[in-house]
């Protein structure tokens, strides 16, 4: 087979399988994970139900490369939020603030669902686990840039810490109703106690 054959047959391959992730996606976020089977998968998809099965033979496969696929989704969305947040006074509100979106969006939607079927399913969490470690870093060392903070101070990786957790946390409680206004004076409060602590530890 001749290069300029096996090139274009590659890049069918690469981007029938990214229409298959996307779509697993997209499924848990609408139908969680019950909902997400492997033939809704391929009709969102729009890709034959044999060939799905070739790329992933069962829900599970599909579902751990999906996993993989949105520990790279939410790596890039947060490094793209971090991007913008503005210089100067209001930092830390502006900080607190754009993590509470992230984790309020669909994309932790879908990651919670994976969670919660993992709690229950060895392979899965086998997937989950390691991957969701590693977004759990990565995203820590970008609140600490963010911010700003110095965590050789003493307390002050707990306050990351602590802000993480309360968005993770305020991000739950979005699952179940539209928690905006409540959630912005929450996180507004803790931004002004975030930015007094830092300040002393500076």
């Amino acid at each position: 087979m001749s290069t300029t054959t096996r090139v274009p047959q590659e890049e069918r391959t690469r981007a029938m399988r990214h229409r298959l992730l996307e779509a697993t996606v997209e499924c848990l976020v609408e139908r969680g994970f019950s909902g997400t089977t492997t033939t809704v998968v391929s009709e969102r998809a729009g890709v034959s139900r044999g060939a799905q099965l070739h790329h992933f033979p069962t829900k599970n496969a599909l579902v751990v490369a999906a996993v993989s696929h949105l520990t790279e989704l939410r790596g890039g969305e947060l490094g793209r939020a971090v991007a913008e947040l503005p210089d100067g006074e209001g930092r830390t509100r502006a900080v607190v603030r754009m993590l509470g979106d992230h984790f309020s969006s669909p994309v932790f939607a879908a990651a919670l669902e994976l969670w919660v079927a993992a709690r229950t399913d060895p392979a899965l969490l086998e997937a989950v686990g390691p991957l969701e470690q590693r977004v759990g870093r990565e995203t820590h060392r970008m609140t600490v840039e963010a911010l700003g903070a110095d965590e050789s101070r003493p307390g002050v990786r707990e306050l990351v810490q602590a802000t993480l957790d309360l968005v993770r946390g305020l991000g739950l409680a979005n699952t179940i109703s539209d928690d905006t206004r409540r959630r912005g004076r929450i996180l507004d409060s803790w931004a002004d106690v975030l930015d007094e602590k830092l300040q002393e530890n500076r």
